[in-house]
């Protein structure tokens, strides 16, 4: 049953976050628009699709990147005025223990965190659709696919080679298809030219050396041109990795699962793009504890000295979390220890500073 002390503390959390996060947003809004202000000028982009297709779906994008910090630094503002009050010591004085107090605070980081994760991984995919289109349409250069000697599994037994692939005229060169039967290889084809026919919906390959390969008999044909149905389609070569932030948490985890499949060099992307949805919203209970922690000791600095604390743990919970994920991406480092590094060690810092807190 909630006190009027539960509520007390509860309302200053949500309310001080609320204004926080609001407060942020709007500067951010405001740089964003002063930074891309020349391309919508030059784009000519429609006020109309300024606000309701980028900003209306950019703002909850950033609101839910930024959200356990601003977690962070509202507990250590309001419980640090609290305290400077001397409200932190009349509570303990009335026989209200530190770990029951820690109560409403509790109930305000599992609100942000559900809330955080509902829409990470369902709500914001969906807006991010809409934003990237616009980002696509108005602000960034018409994507090219740069990567060479691309290789893809397109099932159990199918294997395709690419030396490089343009996708503004879906044209490859230097093209392999393999096909397998368990170790052995049964067929394969060369050419030096394959492009997508969008009428027919299949690819065609030009200049084909074709090897049909059965126990010790081998047929070689040569043909000029020939038609080809594989699963593969000019898409996959058409999107930029942000794209993955379009998909919701079930399509992410199909996504993933397709091309871990088909051998995709770039699947440990999509893994920490997964990881990180879950992880960040969890962040919200180490910093609420870190921020109480500190805070609510009255000291002579004030108010001033535990915001410079709590914004100094900030920047270093990031540069954690950016080091952990570099680490993950370039090396062998689990992807996921390294998406909840960050919140384990804040999560042991949290209960030593926990131990230090004024009871």
């Amino acid at each position: 049953m909630f006190s009027i002390l539960d509520k007390y503390i509860l309302k200053k959390f949500m309310t001080t976050f609320i204004y926080a996060i609001a407060l942020i947003l709007v500067i951010t809004v405001v740089f964003d628009i002063s930074e891309k202000l020349d391309d919508f000028i030059d784009n000519k982009a429609p006020i109309k699709e300024i606000v309701f297709d980028y900003y209306v779906n950019f703002l909850p994008y950033f609101c839910n990147m930024f959200s356990p910090l601003f977690v962070f630094i509202a507990v250590i503002f309001f419980t640090s005025k609290m305290a400077s009050n001397t409200e932190i010591v009349a509570i303990l004085n009335s026989r209200v223990s530190f770990w029951r107090m820690l109560a409403p605070y509790m109930v305000g980081a599992t609100a942000i965190c559900v809330a955080s994760l509902f829409l990470s991984n369902f709500i914001i995919p969906h807006a991010n659709k809409t934003r990237l289109q616009f980002e696509d349409k108005y602000i960034w250069n018409k994507f090219h696919f740069t990567e060479t000697n691309v290789h893809r599994k397109l099932d159990k037994d199918d294997f395709v080679y690419f030396e490089n692939y343009d996708n503004t005229t879906q044209t490859g060169y230097k093209f392999s298809l393999e096909k397998y039967k368990g170790n052995r290889l049964v067929y394969k084809l060369n050419a030096d030219v394959i492009r997508w026919d969008s009428l027919k919906q299949l690819w065609i390959v030009e200049n084909v050396n074709e090897r049909k390969i059965n126990n010790l008999a081998e047929v070689f044909t040569r043909i000029p041109t020939k038609e080809l149905k594989i699963n593969l389609l000019p898409d996959e070569f058409s999107k930029r990795v942000t794209s993955i932030e379009t998909y919701n948490y079930f399509e992410l985890n199909k996504y993933i699962k397709d091309e871990r499949a088909r051998g995709n060099e770039n699947v440990v992307f999509f893994e920490e793009e997964k990881h990180k949805r879950i992880a960040m919203p969890f962040a919200t209970f180490a910093l609420t504890l870190i921020g109480v922690s500190v805070a609510s000791r009255k000291v002579r600095g004030g108010i001033g000295l535990h915001i410079a604390l709590g914004l100094a743990l900030s920047f270093s919970y990031i540069m954690v979390m950016q080091i952990a994920t570099k680490f993950a991406l370039y090396s062998n480092f689990n992807i996921v220890l390294a998406s909840w590094l960050p919140n384990i060690i804040y999560l042991l810092l949290s209960f030593i500073l926990l131990r230090l807190a004024p009871k």
